[in-house]
């Protein structure tokens, strides 16, 4: 079996990024060193839940807005 090295471009927060092609949003996440358990994720403007990050795949053109919980008052 041949293995792909492809990139596909994303954009994260707004700034466009490389990434192997076929990371799951984990992935994403872990490369990013994003704090999991305070961070949530929107896919082309629809929240993916936690449950689903491992599950979905990235493709070219996506776009990714990471939000982090934020402590204060």
């Amino acid at each position: 079996m041949t293995t792909h090295n492809a990139e596909i471009q994303i954009s994260v927060n707004d700034k466009p990024m490389s990434c192997p092609s076929e990371l799951s949003l984990s992935a994403l996440l872990v490369q990013l060193e994003m704090p999991l358990q305070a961070t949530a994720v929107a896919v082309n403007d629809d929240i993916v839940a936690r449950h689903h990050w491992d599950s979905t795949l990235l493709n070219t053109g996506d776009r990714i807005a990471l939000f982090q919980a934020i402590a204060g008052g």
